[in-house]
């Protein structure tokens, strides 16, 4: 058996690509790498007594030659392939090359290959944007609103809606939850994306070594059982379990622990952004784990395992702390992607975005003192609140649909019923599966054709982000009863801006 391989050579693609050739069903793992990037050898040495199994294909996800010598006689094709943080931000049109355009490509061979392969396609947590203490936990179903300016998240929207609207006749989706990996500290050490981490954002997390369990888990027992009607064309999150469910603040508190310190001896409170983020408890992310029994590592593990494997880390703690302050974390201020270089060349669209505009930002407590975290018992506004009760699932504050999203099908009202509450019109008059083709119509008259799957089970609502890089939500969200419910925990009602890029990628904002 042959299985294909995107992304081998990032930090989950590397731990699937191990896993997988623990199987001794598959004779063969060809895996799809640039012809630019040398981190094949890499993965050659780390697998060394298996690189007789791996075949190399060289060329791009968006190339459709190559993407046929990758799928040509594979029984499963995996995509990890991606453009992520920060290198999205950096390089955008690279962004939609991968995760939107090679995504098209890919599947079309896919569709047109001859017997079809399998088809694992992996999404992102990303799709579902910011979250608060509001509404912490999240399932599959859930508004996809995904941050403004993340061309990351919103390629990968597009990419993730190709799949579900494909040809393909056995594909799974699965959004991956913040992952944790080896290089983890390196990669956010160089950029100041990690400023744009909310210090009370939920995040659940899960090692890149259990995910790459997963995906082997997932192949060896659809070799044995039949998964048609329990997991084959459908979209699942990835999740860590209860334990990895933290906040923002949390894991850059445990990454400072590595070197002695804590968050608040590095950072204070206005470093970071307070919306626009991404990130949520999986209110459904038992549901893997139930069939596939991967989760084995909780976040202490991991960062017992890194400082463990990084002896380097207890120099930190001889070393002052307002010299690593000054040094390490002071020095990303003048990065592209950190907010205080947005202040300082008044990119005001982003401050908007991240802050909700300059007098909120500037409204910060200064202290850790004066200001609200989380884990210490208080929201976002100052108020009281009791931290564990809030992690605890059985009191989750889930989605109001206007019908139940857990049923397997629906009626013709149902789904009018649905569609409504998006401010839409189901036009189609019958259905018979969920993965019919309806046509329906937006808030604004636009038709467009979805399969009821797409739009209930996976949340996704057409919009204008589909096809433009524009986040248009504080307009949606005013007629848009199901966005209303996310939104407006980190947005006032009163908001009314579009932001949007232009050709070149420029942030911008204007007031409708």
């Amino acid at each position: 058996m042959i299985v294909a391989l995107t992304g081998a050579t990032g930090n989950m693609g590397k731990e699937t690509l191990k896993k997988l050739l623990q199987i001794n069903e598959i004779d063969k793992v060809k895996i799809l790498v640039l012809e630019d990037d040398k981190r094949q050898n890499e993965l050659l040495k780390y697998n060394k007594k298996d690189k007789s199994r791996i075949e190399i294909i060289r060329g791009n996800i968006a190339s459709n030659e190559a993407c046929v010598k990758l799928c040509k006689d594979a029984s499963y094709v995996i995509n990890m392939a991606a453009v992520i943080p920060p290198h999205s931000d950096k390089y955008p049109l690279k962004a939609i090359e991968c995760n939107q355009i090679g995504v098209e490509v890919l599947v079309n061979v896919i569709e047109n290959t001859k017997p079809q392969p399998k088809f694992i396609h992996i999404s992102t947590v990303a799709l579902y944007g910011n979250r608060n203490s509001y509404h912490p936990w999240g399932r599959v179903g859930d508004p996809l609103l995904v941050s403004a300016f993340d061309i990351y998240a919103i390629t990968k929207l597009r990419g993730e809606f190709c799949v579900l609207e494909s040809n393909i006749d056995n594909f799974v989706i699965l959004r991956q939850t913040a992952m944790l990996h080896k290089r983890m500290l390196k990669d956010n050490m160089s950029d100041g994306l990690m400023f744009h981490t909310c210090f009370n954002a939920p995040l659940e997390w899960v090692t890149a070594n259990d995910s790459g369990t997963l995906i082997a888990n997932i192949i060896k027992k659809d070799l044995v059982e039949d998964l048609s009607k329990t997991f084959w064309k459908k979209v699942f999150n990835i999740a860590g379990g209860n334990v990895n469910c933290v906040t923002g603040y949390n894991t850059l508190d445990d990454g400072f622990k590595l070197i002695g310190g804590s968050c608040k001896d590095f950072f204070e409170p206005n470093y970071n952004a307070t919306r626009n983020f991404h990130g949520l408890w999986f209110y459904d992310g038992n549901k893997l784990e139930e069939m596939f029994n991967y989760q084995s590592e909780s976040t202490t593990d991991f960062w017992l395992q890194l400082k463990k494997e990084n002896w380097y880390f207890k120099l930190g703690k001889i070393v002052p702390k307002r010299l690593i302050k000054k040094f390490v974390i002071k020095r990303l201020f003048k990065n592209y992607n950190s907010p205080k270089y947005w202040l300082k060349h008044d990119d005001i669209a982003r401050i908007y975005a991240y802050y909700g505009g300059l007098d909120n930002y500037n409204n910060i407590k200064a202290s850790w003192n004066d200001f609200s975290l989380l884990i210490e018992n208080k929201d976002e506004q100052g108020n009281a609140i009791d931290y564990l009760k809030l992690k605890d699932k059985n009191n989750a504050k889930l989605i109001d649909f206007g019908i139940d999203i857990d049923k397997d099908n629906f009626t013709i009202e149902e789904i009018q019923k649905y569609v409504s509450m998006h401010g839409g019109k189901l036009i189609s008059t019958t259905v018979n599966s969920m993965y019919d083709k309806l046509t329906f119509e937006d808030m604004d008259g636009n038709r467009f054709i979805a399969r009821p799957y797409t739009i209930i089970k996976a949340g996704h609502w057409y919009h204008q982000g589909y096809k433009d890089n524009v986040w248009d939500f504080d307009r949606l969200a005013k007629i848009d009863k199901i966005y209303a419910q996310i939104w407006y925990d980190s947005h006032k009602t009163d908001e009314d801006k579009f932001y949007y890029y232009d050709k070149d990628f420029k942030a911008h904002m204007v007031d409708l």
